[in-house]
């Protein structure tokens, strides 16, 4: 199953680049013996400034048609690293050819977008800057691939 983070902004070169490109190498090299990966990252801008509607147009075209679709969001799920891993595979043992994480933009994601989603998953009721939101979703997807695979990396 293809990883898919569509994501509203761009990533600039920086520290939070350098993890993300670290986790999702983790991701891709853990989970391709499981059935899942590669993980890629797809950015949208609205440089219109439409906000939220604009944003959610950009995001849904790049959102793989058929694609189990997780928007993350503060009102989603809030679950442990485990059970987080057994969705991933359960998405995939469902036959998904693509899951596409959703990440919105400084104002979140449109309703109508986040009422098409098949998920909502959130890290915590605080908000997280997007960019690093992106980060703990590479580094979370590379903990439930190494979960899945019984490796040690996962402690808890």
């Amino acid at each position: 199953m293809r990883v898919q983070i569509c994501a509203v902004g761009r990533l600039r070169s920086g520290s939070e680049k350098a993890l993300i490109d670290d986790y999702s190498a983790r991701f891709d090299r853990t989970g391709r013996a499981l059935g899942l990966g590669p993980l890629s990252l797809h950015e949208v801008e609205d440089k219109k400034g439409g906000g939220m509607a604009a944003e959610a147009m950009l995001l849904d075209k790049i959102i793989p048609a058929g694609a189990f679709t997780v928007v993350m969001d503060e009102r989603g799920a809030v679950q442990s690293s485990p059970i987080f891993a057994q969705n991933l595979a359960d998405w995939r043992d469902a036959g998904r050819g693509d899951v596409a994480f959703v990440i919105g933009g400084a104002d979140g994601i449109d309703p109508a977008l986040r009422a098409k989603a098949d998920y909502a998953l959130s890290f915590g009721a605080m908000v997280w800057p997007h960019m690093l939101v992106r980060v703990m979703l590479c580094e979370q997807l590379y903990r439930a691939a190494n979960i899945l695979a019984g490796g040690p990396y996962h402690r808890a």
